[in-house]
């Protein structure tokens, strides 16, 4: 299959690809796919071909198109090679459960960083546009009755502020069957405690309730529903990169991109 067949076949299938094209120097119309399944292509060296896979995936995860400059050898600093790199997909979903102060909050930088964003809350005195005036859906249902009929994939992020055991545990049951790449839960530590017991209960493994991100959010001393919308949204940034969400000072990683692969030491 050639690389542009494989292309159709991925746009008719709704499947996230990207394609990169380098747009000057020696190599200049050189191309090159990424999707889930792998890489297809050559930009000229192997350090510009690693930068460039990094940054379509990352692009992938919005859906977002750019044009990016990189040195030779794929240096962020550079701007000796430009690559224009065209995504085909679909934006990824945020669900935000609970029609509270802070889901106005969560919708609006949720639009901002890409996201198709719905809110899902039982009450409809609550669940109005009028209320969340930036998200894309606002949808009256049961939070778990929802979810269970909801599309996601590994790119959605399922953010709970209902803080409420009777909808979060249900909830969170149905969340951990799914792909999502993000699943995080307001609450106090005491809060989160109590979910948790309850979900052990449930029969829910160790290995799921650590999927869960509670209490939600990186550690930046949120208060304000908008701080706390930038902190969530702090932290499925770190999430997709792999990073702890630290200080960038004093940091030893790059400043861009996801943490190195650990390499397996020689025996």
């Amino acid at each position: 299959m050639s690389m542009f067949d494989r292309l159709a076949k991925a746009i008719h299938a709704e499947d996230p690809i990207a394609l990169a094209t380098r747009l000057d120097g020696a190599r200049a119309g050189a191309k090159m796919l990424v999707d889930a399944r792998g890489v297809e292509g050559d930009l000229g060296t192997p350090g510009l071909n690693a930068a460039v896979v990094a940054e379509a995936r990352a692009l992938l995860q919005l859906a977002q198109t750019s044009l990016r400059s990189f040195g030779e050898d794929g240096e962020p600093v550079g701007d000796e090679v430009q690559i224009f790199v065209q995504t085909f997909a679909p934006k990824p979903d945020m669900y935000v459960f609970g029609a509270i102060d802070f889901s106005r909050a969560m919708a609006s930088i949720g639009k901002f960083m890409g996201y198709r964003v719905t809110v899902i809350d039982a009450r409809p005195v609550f669940a109005t546009k009028a209320r969340i005036p930036d998200a894309d859906e606002i949808v009256v249902a049961w939070p778990d009755e929802f979810l269970e009929k909801a599309k996601v994939d590994a790119r959605t992020a399922l953010i709970v502020l209902t803080h409420d055991v009777k909808f979060d545990v249900p909830l969170l049951r149905v969340a951990l069957d799914t792909d999502a790449g993000y699943i995080g839960a307001m609450g106090s530590r005491r809060t989160h405690a109590n979910r948790i017991e309850a979900l052990r209960a449930a029969g829910i493994t160790e290995a799921g309730l650590a999927r869960i991100h509670a209490p939600v959010g990186l550690d930046i001393g949120a208060r304000t529903p908008e701080e706390t919308a930038i902190s969530i949204a702090a932290e499925i940034v770190a999430m997709r990169a792999g990073r702890r969400g630290g200080s960038l000072r004093g940091g030893t990683l790059p400043v861009h991109g996801p943490a190195p692969v650990p390499q397996k030491a020689a025996v």
